[in-house]
């Protein structure tokens, strides 16, 4: 059964405020309650078609508290972040919108963000983004007019100041729940968790690292993170994803920018004997060691084009503790036991 400060009145309805909360997402309610939150990604289509959100997010439903939609991620052009958001609103789900400074001014950006949460949109993740020249429209004009950190002080200051950066007045400040990315396995290793120090002064209150795959090198993140008492100031989700294939592993590590990956995980990959199953099993057991790891408050779990396997990955690794997230029928018996019980 869901948690009953988790379900409203309808689906798409927004949940009633909480006490210290500053959104009305169930991404807070779920951190902040304590409990070890699962998050995905959903890859925006390259259609106009609403029903391939519903197509695409399905396998999720149940298994995960909030959903990514990403900004037009490695520079490549889909379906708008907010118009995503939108429609995972429209069908119940809880989604992170992405906001990418690569592509927007402050102008945009700040309407952006008062449009999102105007729609219902709880969270917000501050990117700076990937350059044009690693998509698919290389000519594009990129504009960085901000980078993450200067987005999560701008965002922070519309919804704590209730203005905008030029300094005129928000009238209905947005209710967000505000965060950002992380990489805890990029050179050099040591300025990382100083970086995570930077976002979150700037008012990050969640982090989605890049993918684990190297659990020594995400301990001595946490470790230092920890000694800084980060751990204590925001939630840090660990990003995780299933390898399709050592083949797969070997180009996204060659290809993906900021992406760590072992030899030894690709040599285990190459030994066995249905590859895609070890890339799962693999990532059952980094969920597991991450999860008994202090200081993570969660998973990112990112499956391109394996978003079939999230239930099964999610239920392996045993990180719910018989939790469920927001699921249609389970929302619909808890309004009706509630309903009778107002009788």
């Amino acid at each position: 059964m869901p948690h009953p400060d988790d379900v409203g009145p309808v689906p798409s309805a927004p949940l009633p405020p909480l006490p210290g909360h500053v959104s009305r997402g169930r991404l807070e309610r779920v951190l902040r309650r304590g409990e070890f939150a699962v998050t995905a990604e959903i890859n925006p289509p390259d259609s106009a078609d609403p029903d391939e959100i519903e197509l695409r997010v399905k396998p999720f439903e149940g298994w995960v508290d909030a959903i990514n939609a990403t900004d037009g991620s490695g520079a490549n052009c889909h379906m708008s972040s907010v118009a995503v958001s939108a429609l995972l609103i429209r069908l119940g789900y809880s989604p992170v919108t992405q906001i990418s400074c690569r592509d927007h001014n402050r102008i945009a950006i700040q309407g952006n963000v008062l449009g999102a949460a105007a729609l219902g949109v709880a969270n917000i993740l501050c990117l700076t983004g990937d350059g044009v020249q690693a998509g698919d429209h290389p000519e594009a004009k990129p504009v960085f007019d901000l980078d993450s950190t200067a987005l999560l002080q701008t965002i922070r200051m519309m919804r704590d100041e209730g203005k905008f950066l030029s300094g005129r007045k928000i009238t209905g400040p947005p209710q967000v729940f505000v965060g950002a990315a992380e990489n805890p396995f990029a050179l050099p290793y040591d300025f990382r968790p100083i970086r995570l120090a930077k976002k979150i002064a700037a008012g990050a209150q969640f982090i989605q690292t890049q993918y684990c795959y190297d659990i020594p090198l995400m301990q001595r993140f946490m470790t230092r993170a920890c000694d800084m008492g980060l751990d204590k100031q925001c939630f840090i989700l660990a990003g995780v994803g299933p390898l399709a294939s050592a083949k797969a592993a070997k180009w996204i590590r060659a290809n993906v920018p900021g992406v760590h990956i072992p030899d030894e995980v690709i040599a285990r990959m190459e030994g066995a004997k249905n590859q895609k199953t070890e890339g799962k099993r693999i990532c059952v057991e980094l969920i597991q060691q991450l999860r008994a790891m202090p200081g993570v408050s969660g998973i990112h779990l990112m499956a391109y084009k394996q978003e079939e396997s999230i239930a099964e990955i999610v239920r392996q690794s045993g990180v719910l503790s018989g939790r469920t997230p927001w699921r249609r029928d389970l929302v619909a018996t808890t309004q009706a036991v509630e309903s009778q019980g107002a009788l």
